[in-house]
């Protein structure tokens, strides 16, 4: 039996299996600054925020900006150990003196956000373990967003699961992470989100074109969609990110 057990333990490494599966809590966060203030919010991150996060137990991810940016939009990931972890950081992080006087200080002139948008997510199961990597030259980051036709949201992550997957990977797209929110009232646990990285704007194009016209994907997505699409009309949305000097994934 333990020779059994080992084989299986082989297979599965030279495979390339994950022997690892992601079980943080995540929270998306998007930030829409102030007239003006796009700079001065950055800042504060980067001189202080990232910083004091670290200090009361939030992990990094990733800060980006949209690369057609209307709406000065700071978007960052954050990980936690759980959800109860989550809240007590927050609520230390907001009664922290430091943060308390940055926040004061940098706020002299005025309110650097004028509004911001909370998403709490967990992993999906073939979900790769959340990594931020840095690149001297950074990469476009890619976010996506899917949401499911009424009843559709397991065949759709079947389908990423069993296909899409593995065909990203085949053509060159590398996948940071796949997480369904945990809110599920008014549809929202119908919605997939996740984040690719690009070399490139022109990289992330010729990806996309190459795996559309794959012979495996065009029998997957006709396979999958028997009874009908697996997203609503107009379900999926795409924005092109740029990461922020600070950002850990980049």
């Amino acid at each position: 039996m333990k020779l059994l057990l080992l084989l299986v333990s082989v297979l599965a490494i030279s495979s390339g299996v994950a022997a690892e599966k992601e079980s943080r809590f995540f929270e998306m966060r998007t930030y829409y600054a102030a007239p003006g203030k796009l700079d001065d919010l950055q800042a504060r991150f980067r001189n202080h925020t990232l910083r004091l996060f670290e200090k009361h137990g939030m992990i990094n991810i990733g800060y980006w900006v949209p690369l057609t940016n209307t709406e000065n939009k700071l978007i960052y990931l954050l990980a936690y150990p759980s959800r109860d972890a989550r809240q007590q950081a927050w609520k230390e992080f907001g009664a922290d003196p430091a943060w308390q006087a940055v926040v004061k200080e940098s706020e002299r002139n005025g309110k650097l956000v004028s509004k911001a948008e909370s998403v709490f997510l967990t992993a999906t199961d073939f979900s790769p373990v959340v990594k931020p990597e840095s690149s001297p030259t950074p990469h476009l980051f890619e976010l996506r967003t899917y949401r499911a036709a009424p009843g559709k949201v397991e065949d759709l992550l079947a389908r990423f699961r069993d296909h899409t997957v593995a065909l990203f990977a085949k053509h060159g797209m590398t996948q940071l992470g796949y997480w369904l929110p945990t809110e599920k009232k008014d549809g929202a646990g119908e919605i997939l989100t996740y984040i690719l990285v690009h070399r490139s704007k022109e990289s992330a194009e010729a990806s996309f074109k190459a795996f559309r016209a794959d012979p495996q994907w065009i029998q997957a997505k006709a396979a999958s969609e028997v009874n009908g699409p697996l997203t609503v009309t107009n379900g999926v949305q795409s924005v092109l990110m740029v990461p922020t000097d600070f950002s850990p994934a980049r």
